[in-house]
């Protein structure tokens, strides 16, 4: 038995989904355990390249049940074209359960965080407009609606007309928009419901007879530490919790059941979104390394926004490993770095002519700057390595300075954007 928590050491963009694609071959079980479709894990494969949002990066594998936990924000609409979208390419109708008790992310909440952006302005936070600030406050504030509760008319016009009390006062007196009505919310649940019957189950009572059994189960972190609402650079975070030790939480195992928590990072950095930055590169060098990263470049998989590129920040991954528990570490986007003579590393920062190496508050990380270290550049391509002996000295070299930084093992390469371009270490 495995159980293999695939998180994101950083900002999120790390390449999570690469990973989780490539390991999902041996494995039982890919489940998606926070967060909802504000966010894309891009995966390339023999059937082409794809943006994830919702699904699991599992979903390419015929043999592999992919789950979305009752952790997630399961926007029905977006689950339904999202398959429909993989079976227009030819992709074989994956084998998916979704958790009665994962919560319904509802139409209004994706017009109150597109409403609170426009409202914000110049002070917004960059979401994705997703609708998730509002899923999650409303599931704390106990007015959500779980996916069981869609099957009884009873309980669900209830439940709506509860919330609808509490929304249309927003939407009418801070947002000055036209109240929602109860009938055309229910129905258009209702036909929702009948979208995601077939997928329905209790989970974990799935999870607890497949730990039983031995089964592989892989759990997709989606964004990374720094967007955590606890650990990460509040505000500018997600609204649920983006590291390993939710997983068991968010996907329905027990804590112990966790044997590996494998941490992901680039060789350099990148995120989409607002907050502190500390290697931030602008200008020509910016765009440069934007235009080189990944497969088609550095750009967010859900918004399509230039993603904010930067070099390898060792204080940020260090701690972004640490809030995971990282067990391993697997660095992608190595072979994007090839075309430099010497490459930048940020070692610590300097805040107000206070050198640390470690992460600080939010307030503190907007202060720092880069302390920066320079690494001899391979100048070559190596996307066609395949083990670690096939990279040149200067490439081992960056990969054992990440892993000395860091203070995590590191287990996984990736040198492209293919599965075939990972290299074990």
């Amino acid at each position: 038995m495995a159980v293999i928590a695939v998180v994101g050491a950083n900002w999120g963009d790390e390449g999570k989904g690469k990973m989780v694609d490539f390991l999902a071959r041996d494995s039982h079980f890919v489940v998606r355990f926070q967060g909802g479709s504000n966010a894309g894990h891009t995966v390339i494969n023999d059937y082409g390249k794809f943006a994830l949002h919702l699904l699991p990066s599992g979903v390419f594998y015929p043999g592999v049940t992919n789950v979305l936990g009752p952790g997630v924000a399961l926007d029905i609409r977006a689950f339904a074209e999202e398959l429909e979208s993989l079976t227009q390419r030819n992709v074989p109708v994956p084998k998916i359960a979704i958790s009665d008790r994962a919560q319904v992310l509802m139409p209004y909440h994706k017009q109150l965080d597109e409403y609170e952006e426009e409202r914000l302005g110049a002070r917004q936070f960059g979401s994705t407009k997703s609708g998730i600030a509002p899923f999650y406050s409303d599931k704390f504030a106990k007015i959500g609606l779980q996916v069981a509760e869609l099957f009884d008319k009873d309980v669900l016009r209830a439940r709506v007309s509860h919330a609808l009390e509490i929304k249309n006062v927003l939407l009418e007196h801070l947002y000055r928009k036209p109240p929602l009505k109860v009938d055309d919310l229910v129905d258009e649940l209702t036909a929702q419901a009948e979208i995601v019957r077939p997928y329905v189950t209790d989970t974990t009572k799935l999870f607890s007879e497949a730990l039983k059994e031995g089964k592989t189960i892989l759990l997709e972190g989606q964004l990374g530490s720094l967007r955590d609402p606890d650990h990460g650079i509040y505000p500018y975070s997600t609204s649920s919790s983006t590291v390993a030790g939710y997983a068991a939480v968010g996907a329905g195992l027990p804590p112990y059941a966790i044997t590996e928590v494998l941490a992901v990072t680039k060789a350099y950095s990148s995120c989409v979104g607002a907050g502190p930055f500390v290697t931030e590169l602008t200008g020509e060098a910016g765009e440069e390394l934007r235009r080189r990263g990944g497969d088609a470049g550095e750009y967010g998989a859900k918004t399509g926004r230039p993603r904010r590129v930067g070099w390898f920040d060792a204080v940020a991954t260090r701690y972004g490993c640490m809030v995971q528990g990282a067990t391993a570490l697997a660095i992608t986007n190595l072979d994007v770095l090839g075309y430099l003579d010497t490459i930048p590393v940020c070692v610590a920062y300097d805040i107000d002519g206070h050198i640390t190496k470690d992460f600080p508050p939010t307030p503190l990380v907007s202060k720092a700057k880069p302390v920066l270290k320079h690494m001899p550049g391979w100048k070559t391509d190596i996307s066609s390595a395949r083990s670690l002996s096939d990279l040149p000295k200067e490439a081992r070299e960056y990969v054992e300075m990440i892993e000395r930084e860091t203070g995590v093992k590191v287990k996984w390469v990736s040198v492209g954007p293919r599965r075939e371009q990972t290299i074990r270490i």
